[in-house]
């Protein structure tokens, strides 16, 4: 019988998280015990600026309970602090009046959310099946040693982004672009460095729908110069047609 608990023999391409046990660095670090009781953060000494206070209020506002806007809180502070670092957890546990030990072990948890500094702008490569066998791994490398110098960036393989249909891909600071061939390696490093939109005709945004009106708001102009969505009658309704009755002596 096989050994299922054996561990298969590795080999360069199999998939990093393996490695340590988990997809999330961090996880198997040991916990000080010697730090004090997690407290909530007092709000007389703990400043939040206040776009990042209302962001966080606005999400907590969608929720019956409050701790289910942990991971868009924390998504937010992130963005403007560039990780989830210390302060960033205190500022969101000060609004949200939970325990940095909460928030900590929610964004330790989730891999999109960071726990130490990786530099602001993110670029994942999708490195699942559909993107690995169109040359996803390969354009992981490639952008790992065209901007392995760039401080402030983090490049690094996902598991799945969800859009097999442009393997392969990537997703820079959210956008999506791809299929992206070997000749757009260069161009996309230098874009990403930049700061520069991201392989314009590659987004995904561009590429055209079914819909017309994907994606813009109610009574939008499409792209035909219709407007989406179902405007409001003008007067008063158009009475509804009745079909002709039958004589009652004809009635079944």
């Amino acid at each position: 019988m096989k050994d299922l608990g054996r561990t298969a023999p590795t080999t360069g391409l199999d998939p990093r998280r393996f490695a340590h046990g988990s997809r999330v660095p961090g996880w198997d670090d040991a916990v000080d015990l010697s730090k004090d009781p997690a407290t909530l953060p007092d709000p007389a000494t703990t400043p939040v600026p206040a776009e990042l206070r209302a962001e966080i209020e606005s999400h907590m506002a969608k929720y019956p309970d409050h701790r289910s806007a942990a991971i868009p809180a924390l998504a937010a502070a992130q963005r403007l602090h560039g990780w989830c670092s210390p302060e960033a957890i205190d500022q969101v546990a000060c609004v949200m009046r939970l325990t940095p030990a909460y928030l900590i072990a929610v964004a330790s948890f989730y891999d999109m959310l960071d726990t130490e500094p990786v530099g602001h702008r993110r670029v994942y490569v999708c490195t699942n099946i559909s993107c690995s066998l169109n040359g996803g791994r390969e354009l992981l490398a490639r952008l790992q040693e065209e901007l392995g110098d760039a401080g402030d960036v983090q490049v690094r393989g996902f598991e799945c982004l969800g859009a097999c249909d442009i393997a392969p891909m990537a997703s820079v600071d959210g956008v999506y672009i791809g299929p992206i061939a070997d000749g757009d390696v260069a161009e996309l490093a230098r874009q990403v460095r930049e700061g520069a939109d991201p392989l314009p005709g590659k987004q995904l945004l561009s590429r055209r729908s079914v819909d017309p009106g994907a994606g813009a708001p109610d009574l939008a102009p499409s792209a035909f110069g219709e407007p989406m969505g179902t405007p409001e009658p003008e007067g008063p309704p158009a009475p509804i047609e009745q079909p002709p009755s039958q004589p009652e002596d004809e009635q079944p």
